[in-house]
């Protein structure tokens, strides 16, 4: 069944609560977004490796652009029947389940504080949560957070006692608040971020999140991401709607990008860029040499669950902006690629943009970012070129890390994000991977859509995700022009480049 073209009729009301701003918007019957509402989040950095936000008004800004968005959607005509959310994975909240007030700041995914503490428990248990979690001890746990937490501040501890304390990920959060207190629950994709998640069982790993001093009772319940988690409060919302689907946010930008079968893959460019891949029903064990590549849901329907590999390198347009901002190197980033155009190549100038170590080929999180291979023939373009060229170098190593831990190449890749608006950066990271990109024609809602995308097949709006997700506008693909031989050859030296930067243990 094609999707209906006309912009009246059934629409999904879709939630995207990123880091730094939250947006809803609804999404039609053909599978487009209107009437996208935005407001932004702060975010705290109390000391060097803390990473706070304010829960209260990460739940305030989302009441308020689902309000917007459904009263715009009601004077266009829209018949809103659903709502899915999609939220930012591992940011913690704790609070009072009588008055519904936050007891301390929530710690953000990014928080770094008991790193040490961590790093003690590897040995011990690093085997175990990679085969069962598809992750490592790692540097952060929100587990571990909340736990203190409750040791330490006395509001927490008191809250506790009385049998008042809640504790959720974003996405339990936002349910709880919009179903007026009726659901305490988080699902798969969520659930798998925090590290405590089996991922086979779809249960909680609770040996482990008990280690770490966290009581079991206060988990929440695990679901199906595309469960009717409950209905919306028409007191808070001004309507009673099913809440349909709960995704995180990467595995919702992964459906929507058509990663729903295995050798699928998106590549998502922003401040960092995250490569996902779709594997089915498998669940494929890390490898030596692709560190930082980790097994996941990637959507939960029902009792099947459909797995993805994830990997992330954290400076794309971070880079991009350091170098413009920081530096001034550049007047803009959209400088850099008419630069980088000009320039047939680099003439051996090299940049590793490692601004906040490397995750991906080996997890080196205190490697430093360089500029090589400078020589008086080095003009503004060569650089300009390098820069995009050590962009696209370290997305491959992503690449090549999830093909590496599934055997197997990807057979698709849609890209997506606001740093592959670049051409010259697109046909160079073609060039490089070997394979066509196709950049997606709406990448900045594809969190959005993703997520309505499992709910409204959820509810009937249409037969299949692949229906409607295949039924999309098609984006323009960038062809690789390279011929094998001197793809490998440019890698094999990307690769000599990177290696001092690879040196050393893992540090914590």
């Amino acid at each position: 069944m094609a999707p209906h073209s006309d912009s009246r009729g059934p629409g999904v009301l879709a939630v995207d609560e990123g880091t730094t701003g939250t947006r809803a918007g609804v999404v039609r019957q053909d599978g487009s977004v209107a009437h996208v509402a935005y407001r932004p989040i702060g975010v705290d950095h109390p000391d060097h490796d803390s990473v706070e936000q304010d829960a209260a008004e990460i739940w305030t800004a989302t009441l308020a652009v689902c309000r917007d968005a459904l009263a715009a959607a009601h004077a266009d005509g829209i018949e809103v029947t659903a709502v899915a959310l999609s939220t930012q994975r591992a940011t913690a909240v704790l609070w009072d389940g009588v008055s519904g007030r936050p007891l301390t700041p929530a710690v953000v995914w990014q928080d770094r504080r008991y790193a040490g503490d961590l790093l003690a428990l590897e040995d011990e248990w690093d085997a175990d949560l990679l085969a069962r979690t598809g992750r490592p001890v790692g540097s952060r746990s929100p587990f571990l957070w909340a736990a203190r937490q409750i040791a330490e501040n006395p509001r927490v501890a008191e809250a506790a006692k009385d049998g008042r304390l809640r504790f959720g990920t974003v996405d339990t959060w936002l349910a709880w608040n919009l179903t007026g207190g009726a659901v305490y629950a988080t699902t798969a994709t969520n659930a798998c971020a925090t590290g405590g998640y089996l991922l086979l069982e779809h249960a909680w790993h609770t040996d482990w999140i008990e280690r770490l001093g966290f009581p079991a009772g206060l988990l929440p319940e695990l679901r199906a991401d595309d469960d009717v988690l409950g209905v919306t409060d028409a007191d808070v919302l001004g309507a009673a709607l099913p809440v349909a689907a709960s995704l995180g946010d990467q595995h919702a930008a992964l459906i929507a990008l058509g990663g729903l079968d295995a050798g699928d893959a998106m590549c998502m460019y922003g401040t960092g860029t995250f490569a996902d891949a779709a594997t089915g029903t498998e669940i494929f064990p890390p490898v030596p040499g692709a560190d930082g590549v980790l097994a996941q849901v990637g959507r939960r329907e029902g009792g099947t669950t459909q797995f993805s590999l994830e990997a992330y390198c954290s400076t794309t347009g971070s880079a991009l902006r350091w170098l413009c901002e920081d530096l001034g190197f550049f007047g803009s980033p959209a400088e850099i690629g008419e630069l980088a155009a000009t320039a047939e190549s680099s003439k051996g100038a090299w940049f590793v943009p490692a601004l906040a170590g490397v995750r991906t080929p080996a997890w080196r999180p205190r490697a430093t970012a360089a500029l090589s291979g400078l020589t008086l023939a080095t003009g503004r373009a060569e650089l300009a070129r390098a820069v995009l060229e050590g962009i696209a170098h370290s997305v491959c190593d992503l690449v090549d890390g999830v093909t590496a831990t599934t055997g197997s190449p990807l057979r698709r890749i849609r890209i997506g994000g606001g740093v592959a608006g670049s051409d010259t950066l697109m046909r160079i990271q073609a060039d490089l991977i070997g394979l066509p990109l196709e950049r997606v024609a709406d990448s900045a809602t594809a969190s959005l859509r993703g997520t309505a995308y499992l709910a409204g097949t959820r509810q009937g709006l249409w037969p299949s995700l692949a229906d409607i997700v295949e039924a999309q506008p098609a984006g323009r693909v960038f062809e690789p022009a390279l011929a094998p031989a001197e793809r490998a050859a440019r890698r094999d030296a990307w690769r000599t480049v990177l290696a001092p930067h690879l040196t050393g243990p893992p540090p914590a």
